[in-house]
This record gives C-alpha cells, sequence and structure tokens, in this order.
C-alpha cells in the first residue's frame, strides 16, 4: 500500500504511522525487558544473601528454623520402625524436601505427607486377651436378648482364638458384618467386642460419602490432601489393631469422582492389604 501510493506527502504520513507504532512496541518490550531483569536481579540477590547467612549460621554452629525441623523430621523418620523397603521410599521423599527450595509449592505437599507417615502408630499394637467367658460375659452386660447374634459373635472369637494359636499368634483379619436399623446396638456390639478384646476401638461413618478418595486418600499434590478415613481412624486409634467400625456402608453414593464402595472392597481384601 505504501509504494502504490505516488503523492510523498500521503506516503510519508504512513511511514510516520508504522514508526510510531514500531516505536511503542519497541517501548513496551523495553518496559517488560526492565521488569523482568529487576525481578531476576531481586531473586539472584535474595538467593545470594540466604546462602551468605546459611553460610554464615553454619560456621557459628546454629541453624534457622527451617534446618532445625528438616533435622527433627530425619531423627524421627531414623526412628521409625518400618519394613525397609517403606523406610526407604520415605527417606527417598525426605532427601527430596532436603534438596527443595522451601518456596516451592511441592515442598510443602511432601512434608505434610511425612508428617502423616510420622503420625502413624506403626510399631503399637494393642496384645490380645482372648477369653471367651470373659466376652461372654461383657456382651452379656452391654445387651439384653440378642442371643443369636451374640453367640456368632463367641464363635468368632473362639475360631479367632484357635488360628492364632495354630499360625503363630498371627491371622488375618475377618470382617464382620452387623445388619439392621438404626438403634438396635450395631455400634455398641463393636465396642462391646473391642472392650473383650482389650482392643482400641475407632468408628468412621461412610453414609453419604461419594468421592474414593475418602477411602484411599487424596493424592499429595492435591490441595487440601487428606488420608482416606481409615488411615485417619488408626492415627486416631493410636494402634495398628484396633476394632474398627465402618458404619452406613450402605448409604455410599457413587458419581463422576469414583465408587467409594469399590475403593472400599479394595482396602478391606486382606490378600491385598495383609502387609
Amino acid at each position: 500500500v505504501l509504494l502504490e501510493s505516488l503523492d510523498l506527502l500521503p506516503r510519508m504520513y504512513k511511514i510516520n504511522d508504522l514508526l510510531a507504532k514500531e516505536l511503542k512496541v519497541l517501548e513496551i518490550e523495553k518496559t517488560i525487558a526492565s521488569k523482568t531483569q529487576e525481578k531476576f536481579s531481586k531473586n539472584m540477590k535474595e538467593n545470594v544473601l540466604r546462602e551468605r547467612m546459611a553460610t554464615i549460621k553454619s560456621e557459628l554452629g546454629e541453624l534457622d528454623d527451617g534446618e532445625a525441623e528438616l533435622d527433627d523430621l530425619h531423627d524421627a523418620i531414623h526412628k521409625l520402625v518400618l519394613p525397609k523397603k517403606d523406610k526407604a521410599k520415605v527417606l527417598k521423599e525426605f532427601e527430596r524436601l532436603d534438596r527443595m527450595s522451601p518456596n516451592n509449592p511441592e515442598s510443602g505437599y511432601i512434608r505434610t505427607w511425612l508428617e502423616t507417615v510420622l503420625e502413624l502408630p506403626w510399631d503399637k499394637l494393642t496384645p490380645d486377651h482372648v477369653s471367651l467367658k470373659t466376652a461372654e460375659k461383657i456382651l452379656n452386660e452391654d445387651h439384653y436378648g440378642l442371643d443369636e447374634i451374640k453367640e456368632r459373635i463367641l464363635e468368632y472369637l473362639a475360631v479367632m482364638k484357635l488360628k492364632r494359636a495354630k499360625n503363630n499368634n498371627t491371622s488375618l483379619p475377618t470382617i464382620l458384618c452387623f445388619v439392621g436399623p438404626p438403634g438396635v446396638g450395631k455400634t455398641s456390639l463393636g465396642r462391646s467386642i473391642a472392650r473383650a478384646l482389650k482392643r482400641r476401638f475407632v468408628k468412621a461413618s461412610l453414609g453419604g460419602i461419594r468421592d474414593e478418595a475418602e477411602i484411599r486418600g487424596h493424592r499429595k499434590t492435591y490441595i487440601g490432601a487428606m488420608p482416606g478415613r481409615i488411615i485417619e481412624g488408626i492415627k486416631t486409634a493410636g494402634s495398628m489393631n484396633p476394632v474398627f467400625m465402618l458404619d452406613e456402608i450402605d448409604k455410599i453414593g457413587n458419581d463422576f469422582r469414583g465408587d467409594p464402595s469399590a475403593a472400599l472392597l479394595e482396602a478391606l481384601d486382606p490378600e491385598q492389604n495383609k502387609e
């Protein structure tokens, strides 16, 4: 268009407009580059100062709060009683956290995961005291009637006692299913079983949950990630072998976030989760 014009004056106006636009673009690019350089220089300056401060503190034998927390975390991990494979996984995550900048958002996720691992009662087991006479007495004290149900519970306890005697005091856990309308004593029966075994009792209500992450737990990178209901229950119980009651499993729903009942089936399968 510029070269098609034979008149010099319109051509000069057109060139002037194009040059003005180009100057504005160059001015904007210069401003952006200047701000980027300022930000980069500021970050670089902060990093250099932090490194110098860390070196000075190291020479003086001092640790900042973050380093002290990491040292405490490292000591706590080494004190954990875990299988070799699991401990290697925990230490690997700690090493990632140690190498990571505190400003990295992922460091918060890893720290939360490690703290959850440390809060679990890995080496705490309540010793079993299976006495059928004591169990019968407790069931009769806590519940009037329900003779058939109490008889079935005593049968289960007797079989569990025999299995443990046969398998050197180890056996896969058994799941008891209580069916009935609200208020007939299902939860109190669970409490009585825990009292008879002298184990801790924990209850998780699953009514209305629709997300399978409520069972398995959320991914580490999920904002506000939390462990599942079963892990939370074990953490609350403070023992790795509590009597765990899952209430209202018939009221579990499912939607686009998955099917919690399928996740529950996997979590409760002793063949998949016996270690």
